[in-house]
């Protein structure tokens, strides 16, 4: 069984689950009182959000091959509500997803990619190493 086998939010409730056994991924004191984005109201209250938000942005790698903050940033936004003006969309803050990358990279899970000069397929970001693609398959 892979990672398309099973229905995206089954799986990542799963891999969030295997994920509280790995050392390297423990939640920070300050994520309690942060927002998750400008868009938002309130902090976040689901006492197990870091380790979905882990499992979630794992499996956008896998999906996409490399994957950068920005990009998830903007996959993680949402509109912001600006009274009676338009709804605008606004990108997720970086800082929980950068700590979560870097906590993945501690793991061994992801390693950082450099652009290539002259190679176009080429993006710089975070690809899964194959540790971290054994993990990620290994979840059922």
């Amino acid at each position: 069984m892979g990672v398309y086998d099973i229905d995206a939010s089954e799986y990542n409730k799963k891999l969030a689950e295997a994920l509280k056994k790995v050392d390297e991924f423990k939640q920070p004191e300050w994520a309690e009182f942060v927002k998750s984005g400008p868009a938002k109201e309130r902090p976040i209250d689901d006492p197990d959000f870091w380790y979905k938000r882990a499992a979630s942005i794992l499996r956008q790698i896998y999906k996409k091959n490399s994957v950068g903050v920005n990009r998830l940033r903007t996959k993680y936004g949402s509109k912001k509500n600006r009274g009676f003006k338009p709804e605008e969309f606004r990108k997720a803050g970086g800082k929980i997803i950068r700590t979560i990358l870097q906590q993945s990279d501690k793991a061994g899970f992801t390693e950082i990619v450099k652009a290539v000069k002259g190679v176009k397929g080429r993006k710089p970001g975070r690809k899964l190493t194959q540790k971290g693609k054994e993990f990620l398959e290994g979840i059922k």
